[in-house]
């Protein structure tokens, strides 16, 4: 998920989804991942992890992270906590990272087990989940996750992982200023190194041209108010840098296969 409107606020959001590819992005909050059908690789910088159905994958603010599906019929569990639900792991969330951020299967606490079964229960009668968590059990859900699976972690000071500081910039600044018109000089610019390096970047690193790229933040945006909010899709795509209805509606339907107006009727 790119950095969300929602993230700044005491919410716990929580999707049961089809796994899917996803470009290197970070938020501030803490994602969690639990694979219920097929299989799921997760990225961390330039590491690949491949998670099997059971795995648990804990993914850290602020780290660079991406997601790739090579299982048609993968599903998961999505869950993103915001930082108020770190309580006292708030510094080593922050300060360091995993080597690996899965806990297998075999390896999760009956306690994790008990907190998935738990949200398994909070679905409605129609098999969806409550979109937004914002109880004290919430917050102790995501405590008791932490407690059992942070041990079981390799934690490294970030610091001494291989330099991510372009690639960190490139991201922070695009999750920033996605909604203005961008271009491949102007970013280039801004993260201070020449164009034809910023475009091997996004080609070595990101796997798709920058384009594409600003497109997939912009849509993840578009899709998440589309769900979650009122507003109508001429204001949607403004807010998310769409110049007009016509691009915005190709572009759309290019990545989802259906339009806005069929995306945002198939998620009511």
């Amino acid at each position: 998920m790119i950095p969300s409107f929602h993230e700044d606020l005491d919410i716990l959001e929580v999707k049961e989804r089809p796994c899917s590819h996803f470009p290197p992005h970070l938020h501030k909050s803490m994602e969690f991942i639990y694979v219920t059908e097929g299989t799921l690789e997760v990225g961390t910088g330039t590491d690949l992890f491949h998670m099997e159905r059971g795995d648990l994958a804990l993914i850290f603010p602020n780290l660079i992270h991406h997601f790739q599906v090579f299982d048609k019929g993968s599903r998961c569990i999505s869950m993103l906590a915001a930082p108020s639900y770190f309580g006292s792991y708030k510094d080593v969330l922050v300060k360091q990272r995993p080597e690996s951020p899965v806990v297998k299967a075999s390896d999760l606490h009956q306690d994790v087990l008990y907190v998935l079964s738990a949200l398994e229960h909070s679905k409605n009668s129609e098999g969806n989940y409550p979109t937004q968590h914002q109880d004290a059990l919430s917050h102790a859900w995501i405590q008791v996750i932490l407690s059992r699976c942070l041990p079981l972690m390799n934690l490294q000071p970030r610091e001494d992982f291989r330099n991510q500081d372009l690639v960190s910039k490139i991201i922070t600044f695009i999750a920033t200023h996605f909604r203005e018109s961008l271009t491949l000089p102007q970013v280039a610019e801004a993260v201070g190194v020449n164009q034809f390096s910023l475009s091997r970047v996004f080609s070595k690193t990101f796997h798709q041209n920058f384009n594409h790229y600003i497109n997939s933040v912009r849509l993840e945006h578009a899709s998440a108010l589309l769900a979650d909010s009122k507003a109508s899709i001429t204001e949607i795509l403004q807010d998310c840098g769409f110049q007009s209805q016509t691009t915005f509606n190709r572009t759309f339907q290019n990545f989802y296969h259906m339009t806005p107006r069929q995306y945002r009727q198939s998620r009511q």
